[in-house]
């Protein structure tokens, strides 16, 4: 083997361990990516729910409030 050959394989081997770790950081950042639009899908409905109960709330103390008088 001669040198060039020696550094034309170094060189592939170094470009095919770099795209090899790009591709599982890219697979890491995926799956962060579905796990936070899943957490904000949850919070979007607990939201909602909080928003349900506490409107509720405030209209079971408006008429406590009509009732009174």
């Amino acid at each position: 083997m001669t040198m060039k050959q020696l550094v034309a394989v170094l060189v592939a081997a170094v470009f095919a361990a770099m795209s090899l770790a790009a591709v599982a950081q890219d697979k890491k950042m995926d799956k962060s990516d579905k796990m936070e639009k899943k957490m904000d899908k949850k919070d979007k409905k607990d939201k909602k729910k909080d928003g349900k109960k506490k409107s509720e709330k405030g209209d079971k103390k408006k008429s406590d409030k009509m009732d009174k008088k």
